[in-house]
């Protein structure tokens, strides 16, 4: 089956955009802010910036949007780049598909801030929503790419600490295994990820600790005890594996998760709205929230 011209174009766009690997991360991030910068937030949408004892959150809502709903969101960017700035088109359109308040999280980024800096500022950040008198089985924890990633991880340390887990987890294209970055070549000639960023970002993150942490690469974790947990990857991407691998082990576990692979999409494909398969992907995210809250 042939891609759509709108794939085709979006594909084009990214590859004659491409940055140098040997870029600075304060490029990178203004790259990746000034790509968002095109999404313009809907008018009804509104967003209202909190401090979670210390970790800057913002609670962004859609008209109408239920406050006894509540999606608990992690940016992508591979723990270097991305922010709440980034992702708020994102977290916008699956809070209204999820008739549900979303909290974005802007959590530390490497390489200033190493692993464990974004999973300990996201688990500050869920114990305070909780503080605020939240149900945690009314909320979900979802995130994109490393923000996927950082999802599992603190849905892990939930468990381990017996803490209060959320109704469900929601995970978009995964990053789950650091290990297998540092030495896998670009798959699927991904436009949104290739091998050289993608180990640089591993390495600053992870610093001087194993690659196979659990908390590091979710992939290593004995995943039972999990919440049920939605994930959309896209076949044509560079961390498909990530999300197939992930997924037999979660069903090994016991865990109850649905898999969903998107043909011929690319890396966090909802990321674009012009795409009639983001908008579908979207909504099923928003259905099942509202199933699962």
């Amino acid at each position: 089956m042939a891609k759509s011209a709108t794939l085709e174009k979006i594909i084009s766009a990214l590859q004659s955009t491409r940055a140098p690997a040997n870029i600075s991360w304060e490029l990178r991030r203004a790259g990746m802010e000034a790509m968002q910068q095109r999404l313009t937030i809907p008018d009804d949408v509104t967003c209202e910036p909190a401090d979670a004892n210390g970790v800057a959150v913002e609670w962004i809502r859609a008209a109408g949007a239920s406050d006894d709903r509540i999606v608990f969101y992690l940016h992508g960017g591979g723990y270097t780049i991305g922010s709440i700035t980034t992702h708020r088109f994102l977290m916008q359109a699956i809070g209204r598909a999820s008739n549900a308040t979303v909290l974005g999280v802007d959590y530390r980024l490497a390489p200033e801030d190493p692993f464990p800096a974004a999973l300990d500022d996201s688990i500050v950040a869920w114990h305070w929503l909780l503080d605020q008198g939240v149900d945690p089985l009314q909320c979900v924890i979802a995130g994109d790419s490393a923000g996927g990633g950082l999802t599992l991880a603190t849905l892990l340390r939930l468990r381990d600490e017996n803490g209060k887990l959320p109704a469900a987890g929601v995970c978009l294209s995964p990053w789950t295994n650091l290990d297998d970055a540092l030495r896998a070549q670009t798959r699927n000639n991904d436009p949104m990820v290739q091998s050289e960023g993608l180990r640089a970002m591993a390495q600053a993150y992870m610093g001087e600790q194993d690659p196979k942490d659990p908390f590091i690469s979710p992939a290593f974790a004995d995943p039972a005890g999990l919440p049920p947990l939605l994930i959309q990857v896209g076949t044509a991407e560079h961390l498909l594996q990530d999300s197939v691998d992930f997924d037999a082990k979660a069903r090994a576990a016991g865990v109850d998760v649905t898999l969903e692979e998107w043909e011929d999409m690319i890396h966090v494909f909802q990321f674009f709205p012009a795409l009639e398969e983001a908008n579908q992907a979207i909504a099923k995210i928003g259905r099942f929230v509202q199933s699962r809250t």
